[in-house]
């Protein structure tokens, strides 16, 4: 996606200074990468207070530091809500990136070694998306009396607050296991391999995303069009900080080694994602183009019967959904007959539609289609608020909680309701950047790739020390950490 306007900011630049002379390299860092910098997203700090508080510290023995309380003296919805806002933010920003160097840390070591990590960041995940279930109730009205209103949304702080905590409890057994402290040799080794494996794969994605412009109308891959540039932007900065991380090893400057390296990871973990969006996108498609017959065929067998179905229904209404369902049926075949390309997903999606009000059944390949349409949109919002955090608010993070939920614990007749709440989660991220603008344009001159990497969280930005990118834990972690960089 192109970012736009926006009053450009400077950031200080990290690294040798030009002119200086780079130490030695060895042949795994100059030729093979390339150059960039900057900061991203820690917004409030998370505490939760009232009942949840004192239920959450009477079963733990630790709460993450850093944070003041809730602002004292506003109204209770105004000052409360955008706090709690933050701090739903901020929650699932470390947990984004907890996840993103957890893969990291599975890719080195062992499966046991790695468990209570990976242990963790689920139980935050499941804390998260229980918060972000009750901001979706809350943002509804419910509930509706001003003091339950209060209390959920003390609910809703307690539960980010467990969430850092479960992450800021095992954050150090972590940089232990890592030990980044006291080397990054065997990190930088796996980091710059999975490096070299997706530059070999933007050629062939360019390729992927061509060949579906021949074959599919823009809408089916439109979105997709900026995600090769944009990983290649993710790796243009990954070189640089990989660069960077080996020559701050060679000079023993262990903490800017360890720096660098985690900003490098986020770059590439996030390359990975824009280009299996892709690679999905193209399966999906091929997919439902296979599909589309025999789901038409489905939903006419479907409209056959509707008559017996509807004998509950006011005829009049009855009618009234069996011509809808004619309309669109006619529709689809009409386009499908047509000498141009059409959408596949959006055809299988229009035809899901047009039957479910026939009280049609949840088997069979309309079921199927139902499930693929679901999941192609649900992994399209998923991979753009990953790559484009740093920009995107609340609602559009719930909304795609929700459809997530919806999808993995639903019934089937439920797949086009999670379709659609995903699908209005992107929309409503994509708001999001266009109105984030690109205030780092000067910096991103000076370093390629710094925007793209404050946009997507690799770095925090001001006022966060410039290059300060989070890791893994809870705000406490994060906080305690960007101090520590001051």
């Amino acid at each position: 996606m192109t970012i736009n306007g926006g009053a450009a900011v400077a950031l200080p630049r990290a690294g040798p200074a030009p002119g200086t002379a780079a130490p030695p390299q060895d042949e795994t860092s100059g030729s093979d990468l390339v150059l960039p910098l900057v900061a991203v997203g820690a917004a409030g700090l998370l505490a939760g207070y009232g009942y949840v508080r004192r239920t959450r510290r009477a079963r733990t023995r630790t709460t993450p530091g850093g944070g003041p309380a809730p602002p004292s003296g506003l109204p209770p919805a105004a000052g409360l809500d955008e706090w709690v806002r933050r701090s739903l933010v901020l929650a699932d920003d470390c947990v984004r990136t907890s996840r993103e160097e957890l893969g990291f840390a599975e890719a080195r070591f062992d499966a046991v070694a790695v468990a209570p990590f990976a242990r963790a960041v689920r139980r935050a995940e499941a804390e998260l998306a229980a918060a972000f279930g009750m901001r979706r109730r809350y943002d509804h009205g419910l509930p509706e009396d001003p003091a339950a209103r209060r209390q959920a949304l003390a609910a809703m702080a307690g539960r980010c607050e467990e969430a850092g905590r479960l992450l800021d409890e095992v954050a150090g057994g972590f940089d232990g296991l890592r030990g980044l402290d006291r080397g990054t040799g065997g990190a930088l080794e796996v980091a710059e391999a999975r490096f070299r494996e997706l530059a070999a794969r933007t050629a062939g994605t360019e390729a992927v995303l061509a060949r579906l412009a021949r074959r599919y109308a823009p809408s089916a891959w439109e979105y997709a069009t900026g995600y090769v540039e944009q990983a290649k932007d993710r790796l243009l900065f990954a070189t640089a900080h990989l660069n960077r991380s080996r020559q701050s090893a060679d000079l023993a400057r262990t903490s800017d080694a360890a720096r660098h390296l985690r900003a490098a990871e986020g770059a590439v973990a996030q390359a990975a994602v824009l280009l299996g969006g892709v690679e999905r996108l193209a399966a999906e498609l091929d997919e439902a183009a296979a599909m589309v017959a025999a789901a038409l065929t489905g939903a006419e067998a479907e409209r056959a019967g509707a008559a017996a179905r509807l004998t509950g229904v006011p005829p009049g209404e009855a009618r009234a959904r069996i011509l809808r369902t004619d309309s669109v049926l006619a529709s689809v075949r009409e386009e499908l007959t047509a000498p141009r390309p059409y959408d596949p997903l959006d055809v299988l999606r229009r035809v899901v539609r047009a039957v479910s009000p026939l009280a049609v059944g949840g088997g069979g390949v309309l079921s199927a289609a139902a499930l693929l349409t679901a999941r192609s949109a649900t992994a399209a919002a998923a991979d753009f608020v990953t790559t484009h955090r740093g920009a995107v608010g609340v609602t559009a993070r719930a909304l795609l909680t929700e459809a997530e939920r919806v999808l993995a614990c639903g019934a089937p007749a439920d797949r086009s309701h999670a379709d659609a709440l995903a699908r209005e989660a992107r929309g409503l991220a994509e708001q999001d950047v266009r109105a984030h603008g690109n205030p780092y344009a000067e910096a991103d001159a000076h370093d390629g790739g710094t925007a793209g990497a404050v946009l997507g969280g690799i770095l925090l930005p001001p006022p966060s020390p410039a290059g300060t990118p989070p890791s893994f834990g809870g705000p406490g972690t994060r906080a305690r950490r960007t101090a520590g960089t001051a």
